[in-house]
């Protein structure tokens, strides 16, 4: 990508960036490549790293395993690929262990996982795993980097002799220093070591009176060196044959060198795939850090982001525990030029920096912290004019520095071009100096060039309203708390709140009176109109935030009236079921009851002898059919009468309704005769006793009501 002007990338802070992902890098591949992070311009090299990033972040989101560990092995990778080099036993530990990471690598990526994950799975495309690597290595030096006695038939006897030959200096040694130890001669340390050999320590005064030779004395002078005329001749031969073991090493650790050395272009390979991972884990792990995500991403000019955030503003908020306000902002074609006004410290500039900075970091592979249903475009030139560019070195003003920056914008851009202008126009007479901006901003959207451009000006608020593809935006201001919000809002101009920040701050009263009538009375108007809506707006978003939760409240009712209507349903039918299967499980047991008396009455009836037996059989039988279906007949009256009359055990007088028990009809009391009752049954008066009647009343009022 293309900057203007050099220094584009620290007004944006980019290098602030890089320094955060720079501290989640551990490997020195992965922090070289941190530092040197490429903004790319097209979208087959973004895309990769994008996604790499991405599957890496579900990764830690999920708390899955990856085998990504951290080698620094440049130098030794490098010295095994020069003829004559030796690697040292811990060297080669350093190298088995990268190529042991490289096996769980490709271990990891099963098929499933491949497949879940195949961009980061194109790391290690192309490359493969020897196994002989760590074959070789374990051959020769075991895990502490020591040389195996079996790494050659020389070495495992010298390691032999050498071990006898320590064991018989071990024994003569003890047994000397236990005689000089007898008469006196002993300090207190009683041994020691002097040039790799075996000394006894003794008192000074007494080195004249032990048979050895002197190797030398302490820093005190009153203890001797001194090793035993017993041992000198097996010192000698431990010496030798430790120089002998170190040759041998010294010939094994080369010879394995120059075996690995044929893979070092593959060991290299690992050392990369394992930098690559390192990298793509910190990248996942600052974006975690910023709750970054991977936008829809499109090979064309465009920015349709929603709820985006400043990286930097947004640690630091949370850090200290403050909210950060969000963004949407959307350029496309039809809307390419976005003009922002509004008062002064209402985050105008922290706007147009938030676009800026996001898109570099998209254009590095870097996750953003937006909306993942956000979208944004490729930009191959990006150029700002922020801040004060005076110049002292060419003698030029801050008007004359930004006019010279905005010459070059004219000239250089075109449809991929992504500018940000703060305060266009800025440092010249307001009348000129806003004729000058409406001229440059209608040639940078006569380019069809991307930016945004913050302003004061008026006249730029009104060409935005009416030139197609530039469009106004309104930094929110709470006019009451005199306080910014830090809210951008698209579509229309804002106010610069002037005399209302004056009033507020109790700046004299006449003193903003005079300075309203040296404004074009116009100029006022405008400005008091722009105030004016921008509160409106204040109120409207209020009102509809309030209607919108109160429509969600109304849904939440809805969905809750629904789920008890529909418990409730469910809860009959379960009732109903229980009835019927209640009714069922009656009806069994009858037939049951029903089918074990009439086996029994047959098996009578085959057994009985005369006809009189029999005959009183079949009374038996005809007493059970038919009187069973009497009973039928009066549970189908009474629940007939269930249905229309309900019992109310009130007290039995004249005009209350009454049912007969002996068949279930209902008349009403006219009269009470001692223990009887005339009951008016329609036309016909009935005598009944008093104990075979019961007061009821109808269900009617009842059944009206449900």
């Amino acid at each position: 990508m293309k900057f203007f002007p050099e220094t584009a990338l620290t007004q944006l802070e980019f290098d602030k960036i890089k320094v955060l992902l720079t501290a989640h890098c551990q490997a020195a591949y992965a922090k070289e490549k941190a530092m040197g992070l490429r903004i790319h311009t097209r979208l087959e090299y973004m895309e990769p790293e994008l996604k790499q990033s991405h599957e890496y972040k579900l990764l830690l989101q999920n708390g899955m395993f990856f085998p990504s560990e951290v080698f620094n092995l440049a130098n030794e990778l490098q010295l095994l690929g020069i003829p004559g080099a030796v690697l040292t036993g811990d060297q080669l530990v350093d190298i088995r262990k990268l190529a042991e990471n490289a096996k769980d690598i490709f271990n990891w990526f099963n098929e499933e996982r491949a497949l879940a994950f195949p961009f980061l799975h194109h790391v290690i495309t192309g490359c493969y795993f020897e196994k002989a690597t760590i074959q070789l290595i374990d051959e020769i030096v075991d895990d502490a980097g020591n040389v195996r006695d079996s790494a050659s038939k020389e070495l495992s006897e010298i390691r032999i002799n050498l071990g006898r030959t320590r064991a018989e200096l071990r024994r003569i040694f003890d047994r000397v220093v236990s005689k000089w130890k007898k008469n006196g001669y002993v300090s207190e340390i009683e041994e020691s070591f002097l040039n790799g050999r075996r000394v006894g320590a003794v008192h000074a005064e007494y080195k004249r009176q032990v048979k050895g030779i002197l190797l030398g004395e302490s820093d005190t002078r009153k203890t001797a060196f001194v090793e035993p005329e017993e041992t000198i001749e097996l010192n000698n031969d431990v010496f030798a044959l430790e120089h002998e073991e170190s040759r041998e090493i010294y010939r094994i650790l080369k010879q394995l060198t120059e075996t690995l050395a044929a893979y070092t272009p593959l060991l290299k390979q690992y050392h990369v795939i394992a930098g690559e991972y390192d990298f793509i884990k910190a990248k996942a792990k600052l974006g975690l850090d910023m709750e970054g995500n991977y936008p829809v991403v499109q090979d064309k000019a465009e920015i349709n982001i929603f709820q985006a955030y400043h990286p930097l503003l947004y640690l630091y908020n949370k850090k200290a525990g403050k909210p950060t306000v969000p963004v949407s902002i959307a350029l496309n074609e039809k809307n390419r030029i976005l003009v922002i006004s509004g008062p002064n410290a209402g985050g105008k500039t922290v706007t147009l920096k938030t676009i800026g900075l996001l898109q570099l970091m998209l254009q590095s592979g870097l996750l953003v912290p937006v909306h993942p249903d956000s979208a944004m475009g490729v930009f191959s030139k990006l150029m700002i004019d922020i801040g004060d560019t005076q110049s002292i070195e060419f003698d030029l003003s801050t008007y004359s520095s930004h006019l010279k920056n905005m010459k070059h914008f004219i000239e250089n851009a075109n449809g991929r071009t992504l500018f940000f202008i703060d305060e266009l126009g800025g440092g010249s007479d307001p009348h000129l100096g806003g004729a000058f901006a409406e001229v440059i901003l209608e040639e940078l959207a006569r380019k069809r060039a991307f930016g945004i451009v913050t302003t004061h000006y008026l006249n730029l608020k009104i060409m935005a309203g009416k030139t197609p593809g530039i469009i106004n935006g309104a930094m929110a201001f709470d006019e009451k708390q005199l306080l910014p919000l830090y809210k951008l809002i698209v579509g229309k101009p804002g106010s610069s709140y002037t005399f209302s920040i004056a009033e507020r701050i109790g700046l004299q009263a006449h003193l903003i009176e005079r300075a309203r009538k040296l404004v074009d009375e116009g100029h006022f108007r405008l400005d008091k109109l722009l105030n004016r809506a921008e509160q409106d707006v204040h109120k409207l978003e209020k009102k509809e935030k309030e209607l919108h939760a109160l429509l969600k409240e109304n849904e939440r009712l809805k969905k809750e009236m629904e789920q008890f209507i529909e418990k409730e349903r469910h809860r009959q039918q379960v009732e109903l079921l229980k009835h019927q299967n209640k009714i069922s499980e009656e009806r069994i047991a009858y037939l049951k009851d029903m089918e074990r008396k009439l086996k029994q009455i047959v098996f009578d009836w085959r057994r009985a002898e005369g006809q009189e037996n029999k005959t009183a059989l079949m009374k038996q039988m005809h007493a059970l059919l038919f009187k069973q279906k009497e009973k039928q007949v009066t549970e189908k009256k009474q629940k007939k009468f269930d249905a229309r009359y309900v019992e109310t055990g009130e007290e039995i007088r004249p005009g209350v309704k009454v049912k007969m028990l002996q068949n279930n009809q209902v008349g009403v009391v006219k009269e009470l005769r001692d223990k009887k009752v005339i009951v008016q049954l329609g036309a016909i008066p009935l005598t009944v006793d008093l104990k075979n009647v019961v007061a009821v009343q109808e269900r009617a009022t009842e059944a009206k009501i449900l």
